[in-house]
């Protein structure tokens, strides 16, 4: 079996006077791209916020490649191989495209490697190439998720965590953001994705973990949980 990188044990987190997550388990194996879902409010942003260190935690622990990281801040995780592209995208809005995909490698000194990986995110990202001095915060929504995801391939993860990518976009570009999420996965990148669009998710995810009202309710194959009746009448609204 694959090594565990990511290990949530008893996970509970306060946010803003409320008990968002009240005792969460989980965990992701090298190679696997895992997702969360769950209804809007169930804690999922704040599951991820915990794991990254943007978040204090008030019980429980998180492992991150066999060690606690809990109490670390983001810099120390992205400098471990663990990034995170936020829900609303967070690009850097005054400065460039090129200047965002250099913010995103600030943890290496490799200068040269550097604009290799510029080249090759522009290699996933055409947009991005032909708007590369265009500033962040002109570009559409669409375009500012492409940025954030070029953003944190940026640091090499070893682990991408993903809070809600598809959020607020077209029809199409939530289809070009998910064959992106396809084809990063298939670059060896371990991902843990939290996504409202519950059949997107699925169906690009190997394992599923169900939220609900701060706790996991269900865990399992994604293609099974798919076809799952009490998943599909909560979840994909059918």
């Amino acid at each position: 079996m694959a090594a565990t990188l990511l290990k949530v044990t008893g996970l509970k987190v306060s946010y803003g006077g409320i008990q968002a997550v009240k005792g969460v388990d989980f965990e992701v194996h090298e190679g696997e791209l895992v997702t969360l879902i769950g209804s809007n409010g169930a804690g999922k942003t704040t599951t991820m916020k915990a794991i990254t260190g943007t978040l204090g935690i008030n019980d429980g622990d998180i492992e991150y490649m066999g060690k606690s990281v809990k109490g670390q801040g983001p810099w120390d995780l992205v400098r471990q191989g663990l990034a995170m592209v936020p829900e609303g995208r967070g690009v850097f809005a005054r400065m460039t495209i090129v200047e965002n995909l250099q913010m995103g490698a600030y943890v290496r000194t490799d200068k040269a490697a550097i604009e290799q990986d510029v080249e090759k995110v522009f290699g996933i990202f055409p947009r991005l190439k032909e708007r590369r001095d265009q500033l962040a915060g002109t570009m559409s929504g669409g375009e500012q998720q492409m940025l954030a995801m070029g953003r944190a391939l940026m640091s090499r993860p070893k682990v991408l965590l993903m809070d809600e990518p598809s959020m607020g976009l077209s029809p199409i570009m939530v289809d070009k953001i998910f064959e992106v999420v396809r084809d990063v996965y298939a670059q060896g990148v371990t991902i843990l994705l939290v996504e409202q669009n519950a059949s997107r998710a699925l169906s690009v995810a190997n394992r599923a973990y169900v939220m609900d009202s701060g706790l996991i309710t269900m865990s399992g194959d994604a293609k099974v949980m798919l076809k799952d009746p009490k998943v599909r009448a909560a979840y994909l609204g059918e």
